[in-house]
């Protein structure tokens, strides 16, 4: 991962962190993908995508979240949920940093199950 995309994962961390999240996992990797930040939100598990951009041209940090990069983010969270004991209630949340100083943005609930 370039030093860049750490960063932004490290400020979206810190950020879920101050809003009452828990981190479990950074950088869950499997066969079908990666998931950036993986928080427990209460009895909820939260996969979290992370996304910087220097500004919103092109459609923003939001608008890179594509159809197939959806895809392979519900194929690694069914691989982790695999690995529990039982299948907690979960949510897909994106963060998206726009800019420097970057802007938090927090979409809960950015991807549909």
């Amino acid at each position: 991962m370039n030093p860049r995309g750490e960063q932004g994962e490290a400020l979206a961390a810190g950020f879920l962190q101050r809003q009452g999240l828990v981190i479990t996992a950074r950088n869950y990797h499997c066969r079908f993908g990666e998931i950036d930040l993986i928080a427990r939100d209460g009895d909820t598990v939260v996969f979290v995508e992370v996304r910087s951009r220097a500004n919103d041209a092109y459609g923003g940090a939001a608008a890179s979240i594509t159809a197939a990069k959806q895809a392979k983010l519900l194929k690694a969270a069914r691989h982790y949920l695999a690995t529990l004991q039982s299948a907690p209630p979960c949510r897909f949340d994106a963060v998206l940093l726009t800019g420097d100083p970057p802007r938090i943005e927090w979409l809960r609930n950015a991807i549909e199950a």
